[in-house]
């Protein structure tokens, strides 16, 4: 094995881990109200598309609508990220990862009022790997669940 597979093999492996990462820090940032962390998951030009709730370009606009469609519900829902998809083509990689968002019910018990998906686009940029374009999915509707269905 020479030096110059084990540094394409290594880079790989740690281009893997931050893309990973991303999701992680995606649904822990948006379970915690910590918007401007989420806006700064985007590159500068990136979007996320996320049917009913809006769609926003650049993080600016981007911390805006999540703070206007989740402000009110922070820490009433939780965010499982599970069976990411990468397919890694140099500096750029397309991913596709599960969610599903779990709530505690009236009657104290959780309950999972939907699931879907993300189909994304990333980037490396200077500050590491940003989504460029992050679009969800609904794979099983359901409904928002308000504090006040929540029994809060």
């Amino acid at each position: 094995m020479t030096a110059d597979n084990t540094e394409a093999r290594l880079r790989r492996l740690e281009d893997l881990e931050a893309i990973r990462q991303l999701f992680i820090d995606y649904g822990y940032y948006l379970d915690h109200g910590l918007f401007a962390d989420y806006a700064g998951l985007f590159a500068e030009d990136g979007e996320v598309l996320l049917g009913p709730m809006g769609r926003a370009k650049g993080p600016a606009a981007i911390k805006d609508l999540m703070q206007r469609t989740l402000g009110s519900r922070v820490g009433t829902s939780y965010h499982v990220i599970a069976n990411p998809i990468i397919k890694l083509d140099g500096d750029r990689a397309k991913t596709n990862v599960s969610w599903i968002v779990v709530v505690m019910g009236k009657d104290g018990q959780p309950a999972i009022p939907m699931f879907g998906h993300h189909a994304d686009e990333v980037v490396r940029t200077a500050q590491g790997w940003k989504f460029q374009r992050r679009k969800g999915f609904v794979d099983l509707p359901g409904k928002f669940v308000t504090p006040e269905e929540q029994g809060r």
